[in-house]
């Protein structure tokens, strides 16, 4: 068994085509609003999140219109693809088209298809307010693994309240059961519910020298007692 699956999404932003171009299609541009560390270069796309290092294979570039990436088939028949088709509008805007597409093998599809669907919504949203706050520019991703958690309405409470000390001018852009982000003029920081059960925060950092050292600490001091 498995589940094959498609979405289509479409967002409108305040940003040059050549800003969402670079957003898309560059290892930096990526670095300030997807996962970890990327690079794009030699007809690849290489992402480093934590131990998580895919590799995948670009299937189109035309600068500044249409841009794809295909992590290629497993033994298994999992994949996963990435288009991005952008169009220039009127008053400076930009239209993008983003499309995702796989497969996820075996019985147990489901919860890996929530996960993925959930941190999916995250990951486009938070596009979305780079290129409406922070177009041209680029940030640190900083990647924390914080402690396990098994009570996660506990957890959330208690996260929240400690944001609210730490990041007292922050503005919630996107908030569902798996994940939470937050902005300020400094940086876009991001809280997500890992696969297998860890806290993780997957920032992204704009002016400053926050580290990823201060993050562990904060979310080890925070949730340690989690349950």
């Amino acid at each position: 068994m498995g589940h094959e699956f498609t979405s289509t999404d479409e967002i409108e932003v305040p940003a040059s085509v050549e800003d969402v171009w670079t957003a898309i299609a560059t290892g930096p541009g990526i670095d300030s609003w997807f996962m970890g560390r990327n690079e794009v270069a030699n007809g690849q796309v290489k992402m480093a999140f934590g131990g998580y290092e895919p590799t995948s294979e670009v299937t189109a570039s035309d600068p500044l219109r249409h841009f794809a990436h295909d992590s290629g088939k497993a033994p298994d028949g999992r994949f996963i693809a990435y288009e991005f088709l952008v169009e220039a509008r009127e008053q400076s805007s930009t239209v993008l088209r983003m499309v995702t597409s796989g497969f996820l093998p075996g019985d147990d599809w489901a919860d890996e298809f929530e996960a993925m669907t959930l941190g999916g919504a995250l990951f486009r949203r938070t596009l979305q307010e780079y290129l409406t706050h922070f177009a041209g520019r680029t940030a640190r991703p900083l990647t924390v693994f914080g402690p396990m958690i098994t009570d996660w309405d506990e957890a959330w409470k208690e996260l929240d309240a400690a944001l609210a000390e730490r990041l007292p001018d922050a503005v919630e852009f996107h908030r569902n059961a798996h994940t939470l982000a937050l902005r300020t003029d400094r940086g876009m920081y991001r809280f997500m519910r890992g696969f297998h059960g860890p806290m993780i925060a997957a920032h992204h950092v704009f002016e400053g020298d926050e580290s990823e050292q201060d993050w562990q600490e904060f979310l080890d001091t925070t949730l340690g007692e989690t349950k």
